[in-house]
């Protein structure tokens, strides 16, 4: 039986979960949310998450809510011997190295792409209103100054956990796909080794259906 997944595929927490279901080749259905309206803060989706936040993921009779989460539980059940290995959890190193840039994805970058995104798309699109300038410049330092951290790390390894392809990388997509998408690309473009790996990424199969569909 397919998973559920309600939330729009412009969110970028439910474009981070689709990414990581069609890496793995999961049947699942996709229920749309209208965030503009509200619809995440109805009863409907409410029951499966408290905060009233989407995604909300349902696998039979389990709710799971928080787009991290879920990616992990995924990158668990579905592991097979001759398919993808996100997680490398049968490497402690490994594995810790997937979990350290997980958190950096998720406390650093998170933290320093989404003022820019919510500026420049959510504020003009979603909201109709003008985008607050000062707040895009100051977070556009930050994403430079995090990325130069990238940039570092990416000289020493083809991807952020190691030289493989992890749940630390896929987790950037969402994100990373606004932001290139922005006046301020260049953030990404001029660091020659944050550019490489954000092409590796964006090359895969599962990346190029979810960011053609987080265009609609």
């Amino acid at each position: 039986m397919a998973v559920t997944v309600y939330g729009p595929s412009y969110s970028t927490a439910t474009a981070r979960v689709i990414a990581c279901l069609e890496v793995y080749g999961v049947e699942y259905r996709q229920v749309p949310v209208d965030l503009v309206a509200a619809e995440h803060k109805q009863q409907a989706v409410l029951y499966g998450n408290p905060f009233g936040q989407v995604p909300v993921f349902e696998d039979g009779d389990l709710k799971l809510f928080e787009s991290r989460a879920i990616t992990r539980y995924i990158a668990k059940k579905y592991k097979r011997a001759d398919g993808p290995d996100l997680l490398r959890e049968g490497n402690l190193e490994e594995s810790t190295m997937v979990n350290i840039w997980m958190e950096v994805e998720a406390h650093q970058l998170d933290k320093a792409v989404q003022p820019i995104i919510f500026q420049l798309l959510v504020v003009p699109v979603l909201l109709g209103g003008a985008p607050d300038q000062k707040i895009v410049e100051n977070s556009v330092k930050n994403v430079e100054k995090l990325l130069d951290v990238y940039e570092a790390r990416l000289s020493e390894s083809k991807y952020l956990a190691g030289d493989f392809f992890s749940l630390a990388d896929l987790n950037h997509l969402p994100y990373l796909h606004y932001l290139i998408n922005t006046p301020y690309a260049s953030a990404i473009t001029s660091r020659p080794q944050v550019k490489a790996w954000w092409e590796d990424l964006l090359s895969r199969p599962a990346s190029q259906k979810v960011t053609a569909n987080m265009k609609r």
